[in-house]
Formats: C-alpha cells, sequence, structure tokens
C-alpha cells in the first residue's frame, strides 16, 4: 500500500507572532517553525498502516527550502521518502491544485493530511484535494480501518461518531485521538539527515489564480485587566456580577 500524507510547517503555538511590514504575512525571523500537529497524527496513522499492509509512505509539502524541515521530521519518525513541492501557491485552493497534480502522479492507494493547520485554521486542503481528483474523503477520521481495497472511518460530528464505508483511492484527514504520534529516534533523525527530498515544480497555469488574497493581518486587542469585587457582602457582590455581565460583558 502506497501512501501520501501531507504537511505542512506551521510557527509553534508557544511562539509570539508578530506582523512584518506591509501588513500581509508573519515576521518570520525569530519563529520557531514545526510541523502542524495534526499532521503528525496523519504521519503516524500512515507509519501504522504500513506496519500493517506493507508499502511506502511518502510525504509531501508545498513550500520553500525551509519547509523541507517538515520533511525531514516526518523522515525521522519513519516516513520513506519525501517530496517538495515549489509553486506559487498563496491560498488554500491553488495549494490543493499543486498537490493534486503531483499527487495525480504518484499514484497512492491513500492520501492522508491533518484536518486543519494551527496556523490559518481553514481545514480546507485536504477536502479541496480529494475534491480536485474526484476520490472518496472522510474528514475528522478519528479510527480508520483498511481492507481489500476499502475502508471503514469514525469521524467526529456534533453529538456523536459518524461511521464511513469509502473505496479506495481516497483521501483522509485526521482528528486529534486517531493515535498517538511516535518520537523520532535516534537513528531515525541521522537517516533523515541523509535522505534526499524530491522537488517537483508546477507551473503556474496549473495553479490557476487564487482565491482569496489577504488584505491585512491584525493581533488580537490586549485584554483588559479583570476585575475584582470587594468590601461587599455576598449578596451585593453577586448582584453587582450580574450587573457588570449584562452591561459591560454583554454575556447575558
Amino acid at each position: 500500500m502506497n501512501i501520501v500524507v501531507l504537511v505542512k510547517q506551521v510557527p509553534d503555538t508557544a511562539t509570539r507572532i508578530k506582523i512584518a511590514s506591509g501588513g500581509t504575512e508573519i515576521e518570520r525571523q525569530g519563529v520557531n517553525f514545526v510541523v502542524n500537529p495534526y499532521d503528525e497524527f496523519a504521519i503516524e496513522e500512515a507509519l501504522r498502516l504500513r506496519e500493517q499492509h506493507q508499502g511506502q509512505v511518502t510525504v509531501l509539502t508545498v513550500g520553500d527550502e525551509k519547509s523541507e524541515e517538515a520533511l525531514r521530521t516526518a523522515l525521522a519518525m519513519g516516513a520513506d521518502e519525501a517530496v517538495r513541492v515549489s509553486a506559487a501557491a498563496t491560498d488554500s485552493m491553488t495549494t490543493a491544485r499543486a498537490i493534486a497534480s503531483v499527487v495525480h502522479g504518484l499514484a497512492p492507494d491513500l492520501v492522508i493530511a491533518g484536518k486543519q493547520a494551527v496556523d490559518d485554521d481553514e481545514g480546507q486542503v485536504g477536502s479541496l484535494v480529494a475534491a480536485l481528483l474526484d476520490w472518496p474523503q472522510v474528514t475528522v477520521v478519528t479510527k480508520l480501518e483498511l481492507k481489500d481495497g476499502t475502508g471503514v472511518a469514525e469521524r467526529e460530528v456534533e453529538g456523536g461518531v459518524e461511521i464511513v464505508d469509502f473505496s479506495l483511492p481516497a483521501v483522509i484527514t485526521a482528528q486529534k485521538g486517531l493515535n498517538e504520534p511516535r518520537y523520532a529516534s535516534l537513528p531515525g533523525i541521522m537517516k533523515a539527515k541523509r535522505k534526499e527530498i524530491r522537488q517537483v515544480s508546477v507551473d503556474a497555469k496549473t495553479v490557476g489564480e487564487p482565491t482569496l488574497r489577504t488584505l491585512s493581518l491584525q493581533l488580537p486587542p490586549e485584554r483588559s485587566a479583570g476585575k475584582i469585587l470587594s468590601g461587599m457582602d455576598a449578596s451585593s457582590a453577586a448582584k453587582e456580577l450580574v450587573r457588570l455581565l449584562h452591561e459591560e460583558a454583554k454575556l447575558i
């Protein structure tokens, strides 16, 4: 079984983000970048499926040379091959077009991605790739079983779990709870440093025009200091709290 895992390099969630001059991008200088956490679940699931069914795991990303760091992390975890796609992709749709064109040539049995990237939280690329390839898709998957060219997946829905039967090839997006990602071993890290990362360029005609343009980025407003109600009895404090929640916080 051949599996392609889509990965993205994102800022560490503990990193303090600053807006770059121009106001449409984040300041990359001094920012620690990591593999998108949801993509780690995708990598781990692909490795487990390879252990069960044999085959190969290929990790793929769209980005510049720095994004190869994410690919090497995936290689250190145990992926077999890595592909970096160079394309003028600026939004989810153009990224998906670039990915779909390369995945089509790789002809995998399964594509796995994280359910969303934690930098933009759009959660669109996996579904768009499936639509462009005209493959079945199952999103926010928390359990996955494959057998004889078909699969059964459990996915989160509001108030419960939905069980979906599907045929291969297909696209799956991984949700937290699907598995527990492994740590890269020292031998794996050393091997990953020596592995070649294949580079593929996708032309502008294939990528097409973006459907989304970023006008500006803004940091959220600073939180105001909290209020402490003191110097009054419980009954008066409760009345004052209700008033503040109604008139100032606008919560009730």
